[in-house]
């Protein structure tokens, strides 16, 4: 089911999300569902869309699904820098779909997480799947990309 996802400027966003135990992965399948519909939703009304995290439906749970070359389910994510190379980009999101917000994100990571089984995962990531991933784990903390702009110039309307 394509939930609706929530705008800048909800105060849901801003809320720190809970880690989830073992026992509820049942009871959020139907969730990890809901959010690959909402990347879905969000690519055909708006043309982008690579990932959601539960927060941006109002569920407070460290959740992200990332929908790329196959669908992952992030559970518990935790991210590791690599270096200090750092990057600078336009950066989208479902919650403000018409707003770009120029920030800096580290280049290299390695993200340290708990798949849809239950399994521990760890997978390096770089270049925009490092931002991707940097940008999803900001939102399980109440961070928006807005928070995190390089400057009062970093914002674009896109068109």
């Amino acid at each position: 089911m394509e939930r609706k996802i929530l705008l800048l400027g909800d105060p849901e966003l801003y809320k720190v999300s809970k880690e989830i135990q073992r026992e509820e992965l049942e009871s959020l399948r139907p969730i990890f569902e809901d959010m690959f519909d909402c990347i879905k939703g969000i690519r055909r009304d708006y043309g982008f869309g690579r990932a959601i995290a539960a927060p941006q439906i109002g569920v407070h749970k460290r959740l992200i699904c990332i929908l790329t070359d196959k669908p992952y389910v992030i559970i518990n994510p935790t991210l590791e820098f690599v270096g200090d190379e750092m990057m600078e980009v336009m950066d989208d999101c479902m919650s403000f779909p018409n707003l770009l917000v120029k920030v800096r994100r580290y280049r290299h990571c390695i993200l340290h997480y708990r798949d849809e089984n239950w399994a521990e995962q760890e997978k390096r990531m770089d270049d925009d799947m490092s931002e991707l991933i940097q940008h999803e784990y900001d939102h399980l903390d109440g961070i928006l990309a807005t928070m995190r702009a390089i400057d009062n110039k970093s914002f674009v309307m896109r068109k």
